[in-house]
């Protein structure tokens, strides 16, 4: 009688099947594709008329001159006078309940 539970058992578990579902960081959250960012190639001079001032900069490192702007929403780095690449932060949505 066991041996019958248990060949049944191991019968059903084995058409259970689990689905992976993949979603690329910069594509997670609702709002995402709301947060304009720099394009490539942009200058200094555009991102700033653009965006505003930064929150902080970092100073140019290494050969060619590689530095960051930091806004709320997303970093920017450039190379010498241009931007490479922009990466959103990570906007946290858990929210602590007040006491």
């Amino acid at each position: 009688m066991y041996k019958l539970i248990f060949l049944l058992f191991l019968a059903m578990s084995t058409f259970a099947q689990s689905e992976t579902i993949k979603i690329k960081v910069g594509e997670q959250g609702a709002d995402s594709q709301a947060i304009e960012l720099p394009k490539r190639a942009q200058s200094k001079n555009a991102v700033q008329a653009a965006f505003g001032e930064p929150e902080s900069k970092t100073e140019p490192k290494g050969q060619p001159p590689i530095n960051s702007w930091v806004y709320p929403e997303f970093v920017v780095y450039f190379e010498s006078d241009h931007v490479i690449h922009s990466v959103r932060k990570h906007q946290s949505t858990n929210k602590i309940p007040s006491p």
